[in-house]
């Protein structure tokens, strides 16, 4: 059997960047919830609080050295596996990738170390400024980073000259119509992540002794934070990027909706088991004219469905519609979970339940798998092109790698990151049984 090279590179960067996005969104919301815990410990002087950030900080500085790691390997990828790529579009892509470099892991990394190893050394207002400018870092390293990559869904800023995209408007190109709600909808799902994370963590300290006052305070905290950005991420940053999908990639979209034929009051799909070739939708439990309302106001627009796009230019529909609706699912699943814990705090019964506690627990991981469906959705969403309406991903592939170079480069990769993973989940939960200082932690009890 031959081995196909597009495949298998699109395969090794699935593998590469899927790992690797486990990191960022967790570095990101715990830093931010880092900068509301070190606020409290020294505007108050709440010594609880300052245990909780020498903790949490333990954590963060894990995840970020991860994630550093893993991300290096991924930029590599673009001058190896994606030359015909890099060469196309090297003009624009680099511009962001170099940005994010300079204006955000640089200011992001020096003061995560003042952070770390400044306590008791520097004063505690700068102490306090070292976690907000390590946040403010993460954030602008997201940022660019999704420059980069909202210019393959929605290009602008550009001319095609000699074979080659070229930049004509750095603004442009930054700014294009996919940018900011992008931006948002995904540093939001950092914070959700971060939230989750701590409420996962507190949990945990609770159910091994229930007075933890570490594990009360960063709960209540997280349970309220990740209420609100919960709330934010369906509306307004997840309604309004599905409306900028609408509008840009309208293929996509109904790839996301299960949207097989044009038509007005197109109805919005709640449930369903799509197949593909023909795509097709079974059993699906559906809502009319939803779909159309919701993105244009009015349920007797016209929805363009797949079959109103040429042959070949289609995503796959299984793969994008499963990852957008199990996204979607999961966002449902946090609000009502992160609502439920706010109002056990509100009644004073949230320590007790210890069945919620571990339920918490359980939670940790989601918002990262969510983070994983919502990355498939937009990244499959866009095929077969690797730039929307500009370059196929067919065509993107270096043509001097074999496949058998890729297939041996997965394996090796699988390998270190199974390696990877293990240590730091190893390392992740070492810290959290120890717990923060000053907290005696007994074994679990029924």
């Amino acid at each position: 059997m031959d081995l196909d090279p597009v495949l298998l590179s699109r395969i090794q960067f699935a593998m590469t960047i899927g790992f690797h996005f486990i990191f960022p969104p967790l570095s990101i919301g715990l830093a931010w919830l880092l900068v509301i815990v070190e606020w409290k410990g020294w505007r108050n002087g709440d010594e609880v609080y300052i245990r909780a950030g020498k903790f949490f900080a333990r954590l963060l500085a894990l995840t970020f050295a991860v994630g550093v790691a893993t991300g290096i390997v991924m930029e590599f990828q673009f001058g190896s596996n994606w030359g015909e790529y890099s060469k196309f579009v090297g003009d624009i892509f680099g511009a962001p990738l170099a940005a994010e470099g300079i204006f955000a892991f640089f200011l992001e990394s020096a003061f995560l170390g003042a952070y770390l190893f400044g306590r008791n050394k520097l004063s505690k207002g700068i102490h306090w400024f070292s976690i907000l400018m390590v946040a403010v870092g993460s954030m602008l390293s997201a940022f660019w980073i999704l420059v980069a990559n909202s210019w393959m869904q929605t290009p602008a800023g550009f001319v095609l000259r000699n074979g080659r995209a070229e930049l004509t408007n750095f603004a442009e190109a930054v700014f294009n119509p996919s940018t900011m709600i992008r931006f948002f909808h995904t540093f939001d799902a950092a914070l959700i992540a971060g939230a989750f994370a701590m409420a996962g963590v507190a949990a945990y300290l609770l159910l091994k002794n229930k007075d933890s006052q570490v594990g009360q305070k960063t709960l209540r905290l997280a349970l309220i934070f990740g209420l609100v950005v919960s709330l934010l991420e369906v509306y307004p940053f997840g309604h309004e990027h599905t409306m900028q999908v609408a509008h840009t990639q309208p293929e996509k979209l109904a790839a996301f909706e299960g949207l097989i034929d044009g038509q007005t009051n197109a109805p919005m799909v709640l449930f369903s088991v799509p197949t593909d070739d023909p795509p097709y939708l079974n059993y699906p439990i559906q809502v009319p004219g939803l779909l159309s309302y919701l993105t244009h106001g009015d349920t007797a627009a016209y929805m363009q469905g797949l079959n109103d796009f040429p042959p070949g230019e289609t995503p796959p529909l299984f793969i994008t519609f499963v990852s957008y609706h199990n996204m979607v699912l999961l966002g449902m699943y946090f609000i009502g979970v992160t609502l439920f814990g706010v109002v056990l705090f509100q009644r004073k019964r949230l320590w007790e339940q210890k069945w919620f506690l571990r339920l918490l627990v359980f939670s940790f991981p989601l918002p990262l798998v969510a983070c994983q469906f919502g990355w498939a959705a937009a990244e499959v969403g866009r095929q077969p092109w690797v730039v929307y309406h500009i370059l196929k991903t067919v065509d993107a592939v270096s043509i001097t790698v074999t496949a058998g170079e890729i297939l041996f480069s997965i394996i090796l990769f699988g390998l270190i990151y199974i390696l990877l993973g293990g240590l730091y989940v190893f390392i992740f939960f070492r810290e959290v049984k120890h717990g923060p200082e000053g907290e005696n932690l007994p074994e679990v009890t029924a």
